[in-house]
C-alpha cells in the first residue's frame, strides 16, 4: 500500500468514526428522555431487557453508549444486575446492524450520492436549530452522511489494493495464522475504540480481496473481544455495580469468542448454506455479516440458561469496594455526561449520606456512653463522601446544567454539608455529655424528654421512607423548639437562684446547644434533599400544588427557626 493509499485509508476510518460519534450523540440528545424511558422499561423481565438492548443499540448505533447507560441505571438502582445483563445481551446482538449496513448498502449503492445530501441537510438543521432537538437530529443525519462517506472511502481503498501475499500466507497457516488475525481484530478495535469501525474495515478489506474469508471471520471474532476494552477501561475506579455489569459484558463476548473460534469451520459451513439459500453466495461481505450475527446468536443461546448462576456469582464479586464506607456506592464518573442518570445516582448517594448522619445523631443522643471510634469513623465517612459528591457534581456535563438542574445540584451539595455538620455536632454532644451532670431531677427529666423529642424528629427526616411528610416534620420541629426554650429557661432560672452551680449551668447549656444544632442541621439536610428530589422529578411529573406550598412553607419556617435558635444560643 502506497503512502497516499495509507493516508486515504486513515481518512476513511476518521470519517467513519466521526460519523458514528455524531450519529450517537445527535440521536441521544434528540431522543431526550425517550431512550431513558425505553431502558427503564427493561426492568420488567430479562426478555424485555434483551429486546430493549437490541432496540436502543439499533437506534444510537453504539453498543458502548448503551452499555454505559445500562451501567448507570444499575448504579442508580433503576435496574438490577439480572435485568442489566439482558440489556447487555441485546446490545451485543443489536451491534450486528452495522455489519449488515456495510454489507448490503456499502457494496450495492452509490454511497457518495447518499452521503452528500445527508451531510448538507443535516448540517443545515444543526446550524439553524443548534440548541433544539431538531438541531440534534440534524447532527445525527450529518453523521449518517459521514458514516456512508467513510465506508465509501474504505471500499475504494481496498478495491485498489489487490491481494497481499503475506496475509494470504498467514491465513493458510492453520490455527496459528487464524489466531494472528483474531489478535489483529482485537488490536484494531482497541486502537479505534469502536468495534463497528473495526468491522467496517474487516468487511471492506475482505470484499476487496485483501483478506480471505476465514481470516476475516477470525478478525470479526477478535473485534467482538476488543469491544470489551471500552467497558473495561471505563470501570477503573468505578463502583462495584459498574464493575459487575462490565464483567458480564466481558464474559459474554470472551466466552462467545472462544466457542466461535473453536467452531469456526462449522460456523463458516453454516454461513455458506445460508448464503446459498438466500442467493447471496459469493458476496463475502454479506457472508461476514451472517457470520457476525451467528456468533452473537450462538453466544446468546449458550449464555441465556447460565445467566442466573452468572448473576449470582457476579454479585459475590467486588464486595471489598462495597464494604469500604469511605467510598461512594452509586457515583460513577462514566454517567456524569448523562445528567438524568447522574441525578438518579446522586439521589441514592444522598439518601445514604442522610441515613449515616441520622444514625450518628441517634446513637449520640440515645446512649450515655458511645463507641468513640464508631463516631470518628462515621464522621470520616461523611467527610469523604462530601468530597466525592462535590467532585461528582462538578463533573456533570456543563452543557446540560440548565437552571433547574443547577439548583438541584446546589441542594445536593447542601445536603452533604449539613449531614457532615450533624456528625460533627454528634461527636461534640458525646464529649459534652461525658462531663455533664445535673442533680436537679426536674431538669434531668426535662432533658430526657428533649432527647426523646430529638430522636423522634430524626426518625422523621428519612426522606426515602414511605412515611416522609414535611408537615409532620414541621410540627415535630416546632414541638421540639418549645421544649428546648422551656428547658433553657429552667436551667437559666436554676443558675440564677443558685440551685445549679454556674459551671454546671454553662455545661448544660452547651449540651442543649449541641443537641439543638443537631436537630437544626438534620432538618435542613432532609428539607434540601426533598427539594433536590423535587427538582429531579419535575420533568417527569407535575407536583401537587398544595404539597409544594406545604414544602415551601416548611422550608421558610425552618430558616426562620434556625436563625432564631442560633440567636438564642448566643444569648
Amino acid at each position: 500500500m502506497s503512502m497516499a493509499a495509507a493516508f486515504t485509508f486513515a481518512g476513511g476510518i476518521g470519517l467513519f468514526l466521526l460519523g458514528m460519534r455524531l450519529m450517537t450523540d445527535g440521536l441521544k440528545v434528540a431522543a431526550g428522555d425517550t431512550l431513558r424511558q425505553i431502558l427503564a422499561a427493561a426492568t420488567r423481565s430479562r426478555i424485555r431487557g434483551l429486546a430493549t438492548g437490541i432496540l436502543i443499540t439499533t437506534l444510537v448505533q453504539s453498543s458502548s453508549a448503551v452499555i454505559f447507560a445500562t451501567i448507570g441505571f444499575v448504579n442508580a438502582g433503576l435496574l438490577t444486575l439480572a435485568q442489566a445483563v439482558g440489556v447487555i445481551y441485546g446490545s451485543n446482538l443489536g451491534t450486528t446492524l452495522t455489519s449488515w449496513i456495510v454489507a448490503l448498502v456499502g457494496f450495492n449503492l452509490d454511497l457518495r450520492a447518499m452521503a452528500m445530501p445527508c451531510i448538507g441537510i443535516g448540517m443545515g438543521l444543526w446550524v439553524a436549530f443548534r440548541q433544539r432537538p431538531v438541531g440534534a437530529l440534524g447532527q445525527a443525519i450529518a453523521g449518517l452522511g459521514l458514516f456512508f462517506l467513510g465506508i465509501d472511502v474504505l471500499r475504494d481503498t481496498f478495491a485498489d489494493a489487490g491481494s497481499v501475499d503475506l496475509l494470504e500466507a498467514w491465513a493458510d497457516r492453520g490455527t496459528l495464522g487464524l489466531l494472528l488475525f483474531l489478535v489483529g481484530g482485537i488490536m484494531l478495535t482497541v486502537l479505534m475504540q469502536s468495534s463497528s469501525a473495526a468491522l467496517a474495515v474487516t468487511l471492506t478489506a475482505a470484499a476487496g480481496g485483501l483478506v480471505p474469508l476465514q481470516a476475516a471471520a477470525a478478525m470479526v471474532i477478535g473485534a467482538n473481544v476488543g469491544t470489551t476494552s471500552t467497558a473495561a477501561f471505563a470501570v477503573i475506579g468505578a463502583t462495584a455495580s459498574a464493575k459487575r455489569a462490565a464483567t458480564a459484558h466481558v464474559l459474554f463476548n470472551v466466552l462467545t469468542a472462544v466457542i466461535a473460534f473453536a467452531g469456526l469451520p462449522l460456523l463458516l459451513w453454516l454461513v455458506a448454506q445460508i448464503s446459498s439459500g438466500l442467493g447471496l453466495a459469493g458476496y463475502i461481505a454479506t457472508s461476514l455479516a451472517i457470520f457476525h450475527t451467528l456468533t452473537k446468536l450462538l453466544g446468546l443461546t449458550l449464555m441465556w440458561p447460565l445467566t442466573s448462576r452468572m448473576v449470582k456469582w457476579l454479585e459475590g464479586l467486588y464486595r471489598q469496594h462495597e464494604d469500604d464506607d469511605l467510598k461512594p456506592r452509586h457515583l460513577d464518573r462514566n454517567i456524569r455526561s448523562t445528567p438524568s442518570l447522574a441525578m438518579d445516582a446522586l439521589a441514592l448517594e444522598l439518601h445514604r449520606v442522610n441515613g449515616i448522619a441520622r444514625d450518628q445523631a441517634t446513637a449520640a443522643i440515645n446512649a450515655e456512653s458511645v463507641d468513640g471510634e464508631a463516631l470518628v469513623h462515621g464522621l470520616e465517612t461523611l467527610e469523604a463522601l462530601q468530597l466525592a459528591i462535590g467532585d461528582f457534581v462538578g463533573g456533570i456535563s456543563g452543557d446540560e446544567k440548565e437552571s433547574s438542574i443547577g439548583d438541584a445540584l446546589a441542594h445536593a451539595l447542601r445536603v452533604s454539608q449539613y449531614a457532615t455538620d450533624v456528625a460533627e455536632r454528634s461527636a461534640e454532644l458525646v464529649r459534652l455529655q461525658a462531663r455533664s451532670r445535673v442533680d436537679d431531677e426536674a431538669i434531668a427529666t426535662a432533658y430526657d424528654h428533649l432527647r426523646a423529642a430529638a430522636v423522634e424528629l430524626l426518625g422523621q427526616t428519612q426522606v426515602d421512607s414511605g412515611h416522609w411528610d414535611v408537615a409532620a416534620l414541621k410540627a415535630t420541629r416546632e414541638a421540639f423548639e418549645d421544649r428546648y426554650q422551656t428547658l433553657k429557661g429552667q436551667i437559666l432560672r436554676a443558675g440564677t437562684v443558685g440551685t445549679l452551680p454556674a459551671r454546671r449551668m454553662a455545661t448544660a447549656l452547651e449540651v442543649m446547644s449541641a443537641l439543638h444544632r443537631i436537630v437544626d442541621q438534620a432538618t435542613k439536610a432532609a428539607l434540601y434533599l426533598d427539594r433536590f428530589l423535587r427538582y429531579r422529578s419535575q420533568t417527569e411529573s407535575s407536583e401537587d400544588a398544595s404539597a409544594a406550598a406545604a414544602r415551601t412553607e416548611a422550608a421558610d419556617a425552618e430558616g426562620k427557626e434556625s436563625a432564631e435558635g442560633k440567636k438564642e444560643d448566643r444569648a
